[in-house]
Parts: C-alpha cells; structure tokens; sequence
C-alpha cells in the first residue's frame, strides 16, 4: 500500500459560506450527507454511484468547527492504524485521537509530528 494522502477535512464555522466559497473558487462539488452529524462530502474530483475516484485526485469533508483551534487536516492510508500509531510515538510524534472506527470506512486515528504538524490516519476496510 501507498501511504498517500487519501482524504481532506475542513472544519467551518458557516458551513453554507464555505461551500460557497470552495464551490466558487475552485468549482468543486460539495454535498451534505444524512447523518447523526452535520458532515458535508467535498469533491475534487468526480466519483461513481459507489464514492470510488473516477480519475486521480483527492476528495474531502467539511464539518461544524467544534473548537476555535480547528484546522484542516490530512488523512494518510496505512494497512495497519496500529503500528502506525506506535510507530509514530516511537518516532517522538504524538498521538491525539485514539483509534476510532468510521462505519462503512474503516478505523481513524490522529496525531502529531514531533514538531506538532497534525495529521490523521485512515485504515480502510478490505474490500
């Protein structure tokens, strides 16, 4: 596996301004999904009836900024979330989140580099 960037999120305060704005500037496609949260699906790049990329790129979310020190942050792809997650304590980096399962998509972690970069981790479900 490549442990590429795979996924994007943009916390917002407005999420209707942002979707505008991100719509306008850069002409993507951003819908929101039902859901027990407010969580809206960004397209960078087109997918079929399954989500699945129809060419390269990376797609993202957008959600309710729960914390004013939000930020976006990067989700990389990894076989295994947690040797990664030891791996990156061994490393100095820190880990912020615990590993979480996302229904329908795998596990989620996230954490720091040991110079505090967030960055979170994606396992996703073998298909």
């Amino acid at each position: 596996m490549d442990h590429t960037l795979v996924h994007f999120e943009i916390p917002a305060n407005d999420l209707e301004k942002i979707r505008a704005f991100y719509e306008q500037v850069f002409g993507w496609t951003i819908v929101q999904v039902v859901g027990p949260i407010e969580y809206w699906i960004i397209q960078t790049v087109p997918v079929d009836p399954k989500g699945m990329l129809l060419r390269s790129g990376v797609n993202g979310g957008m959600y309710k900024r729960q914390a004013p020190e939000s930020k976006p942050i990067n989700y990389f792809s990894v076989e295994s979330i947690n040797d990664f997650l030891d791996k990156i304590v061994n490393l100095g980096g820190k880990v912020t989140q615990p590993k979480q399962e996302v229904p329908e998509v795998g596990w989620i972690a996230a954490a720091e580099d040991p110079e505090g970069n967030a960055f979170a981790l994606i396992q996703p479900i073998k298909v």
